[in-house]
């Protein structure tokens, strides 16, 4: 059903963009209504406009917070055309109908961001714009709802198209846009509440996000996907692609395990190989080219085709390392001039800067079929205080160093994992198998293939207790001599009786970290 558009209510904060939209509506006679900045901005660009408070006989009040909330701006909404008794109801009262409303809302996201003022924040939440918004939305076999800028150009074509008249499937269209935008205004507000008074699982959990961009297609051709932003800041991720094709579903899953395992490393240090969302490489140097050469070293084939993040500038150097081989992604701290000239000449290679990337700790989810589980992150550091060595031979102080370090790089690995590091750098990784048997078996045939030579001596550091001995016996036989792990088996007398016998080092954390 088409309908005419006489009557448009235009309330803005965000003011960009009017000159066409007025321009059009001026074309085909139709009458605006405004307010406070909006109104002023509309008559300095030289179009009529009746101000609100004219319209319907009643001032603002209350310092602003009750000017659209009025029976004449409602019922012009939300009166149904077609219905006798609506049509009678606004005759005796002499309420005309309103037939497009354009409302864009207070800027909550950018108040945030610029002040921790609960009391400037709060004044800056909408409640009228929001209400009439509703009330479109809800009425849009009657009424048109505009809440986006850059929806104008949608309405001066439908507008155009229809010699002044709006089709339902536009209006139905920008009612879902409408209800769309109140969800994650008020999911928004919701957030920001729950931050501020520490409530981490409310009653009520609503995930939302804005659209940053669609993606090619999901983790295979076949699936649809697209990134969100989640923040109630409502911020870009922190990252600037400066080269390559565009960044996949696949990659972007890559690049947020890589930044997870990053964040944990000491700055201008640390380098992590990811390969289908696990480790494959992490190392930590003083000289970030050789950060990088272990980290690959680590496991060379699996890197082929990966994504490598580093939380130092890449030089050119590194750069030249880097172009020897085959790589989806490269985020690192910053390019020098002449690492980007060398890193271009590989076409499809993304190269992003995660500079501005600030990691916030945020609930982690996991969604199945209308479900989700939620839960804080696993960001719990070990306290050497609480680590208690079980066995005769103790580590020094060096040791419990890199003992450390292959248990934080172990919290990030699928479980069952089984992590093998030597020199702050990882030699094998074994993941994600139901048998954590096997995934010592993977992790020693790993060091065995790439760094056979490291594997003398090395650290071992398990996601989870050893429910057997047999697993540990694998990694004694290999060559590691210190094994971290949680503890906690009813078999740990047995486990730690193997360790003494093979003269070996073990201490439990008491802190099990399972990542499936």
């Amino acid at each position: 059903m088409k309908l005419s558009v006489k009557t448009a209510l235009i309330s803005v904060s965000n003011k960009e963009n009017l000159v066409s939209l007025l321009k059009t509506l001026k074309k085909y006679n139709i009458k605006i209504i405004s307010s406070g900045g909006t109104y002023a901005s509309i008559k300095k660009l030289g179009y009529d406009c009746t101000e609100l408070s004219k319209f319907t006989g009643f001032k603002e009040m209350l310092d602003g917070r009750v000017k659209t909330l009025h029976p004449k701006i409602h019922a012009g909404i939300l009166h149904d055309r077609r219905n006798r008794k609506h049509k009678s109801e606004m005759s005796k009262q002499n309420f005309p109908a309103i037939d497009l409303i354009i409302v864009n809302f207070y800027p909550f996201q950018k108040i945030i961001r610029n002040t921790n003022n609960p009391r400037q924040i709060i004044e800056n939440i909408d409640i009228g714009g929001p209400t009439m918004v509703r009330a479109a939305a809800k009425n849009f076999k009657n009424v048109a709802i505009i809440t986006n800028i850059n929806d104008y150009r949608s309405l001066i074509k439908e507008l155009e198209t229809l010699k002044g008249k709006t089709s339902l499937k536009f209006r139905e269209f920008m009612s879902s846009k409408a209800f769309g935008l109140t969800a994650y205004y008020d999911a928004m507000i919701a957030n920001w509440f729950n931050t501020k008074l520490n409530i981490q699982f409310p009653e009520r959990k609503t995930i939302f996000g804005r659209k940053l961009q669609e993606l090619r297609y999901g983790e295979n051709p076949h699936q649809r996907s697209s990134i969100y932003v989640s923040d109630y800041q409502d911020q870009q991720l922190g990252f600037n692609k400066i080269h390559g094709k565009e960044l996949s579903f696949n990659n972007y899953n890559d690049m947020f395990a890589s930044l997870q395992i990053l964040s944990s490393l000491k700055k201008n240090t640390g380098t992590v190989i990811i390969k289908h969302a696990n480790p494959c490489g992490v190392s930590t140097n003083k000289v970030p080219l050789t950060s990088f050469k272990n980290a690959y070293a680590s496991d060379p084939i699996s890197a082929f085709g990966g994504v490598i993040a580093c939380n130092y500038k890449i030089n050119k150097k590194i750069a030249y390392e880097i172009n020897k081989n085959f790589l989806e992604v490269i985020l690192a701290k910053g390019f020098d001039k002449e690492s980007l000239k060398i890193l271009k000449r590989r076409k499809n290679l993304r190269i992003i800067d995660i500079s501005n990337f600030k990691p916030k700790n945020l609930s982690s989810i996991k969604s199945f079929d209308g479900s989700f589980l939620v839960q804080s992150k696993d960001n719990i550091i070990i306290d050497r205080k609480k680590l208690k060595c079980v066995t005769k031979l103790k580590p020094n102080k060096k040791d419990l160093a890199e003992i450390e370090f292959a248990f934080n790089i172990c919290k990030y690995v699928k479980s069952n994992a089984i992590v093998l590091c030597n020199s702050f750098s990882t030699i094998g990784i074994g993941a994600g198998q139901p048998s954590r048997l096997d995934s010592c078996k993977i992790a020693v045939q790993k060091a065995k293939q790439f760094q056979s030579v490291k594997i003398k001596n090395s650290i071992a550091a398990s996601d989870a207790f050893f429910p057997f001995a047999d697993g540990i016996n694998v990694l004694i036989k290999a060559g590691v001599k210190t094994i971290i792990q949680p503890g906690g088996s009813m078999r740990d007398n047995e486990i730690i009786n193997a360790a003494n016998k093979a003269k070996i080092k073990m201490l439990f954390t008491g802190i099990r970290h399972f990542n499936h």
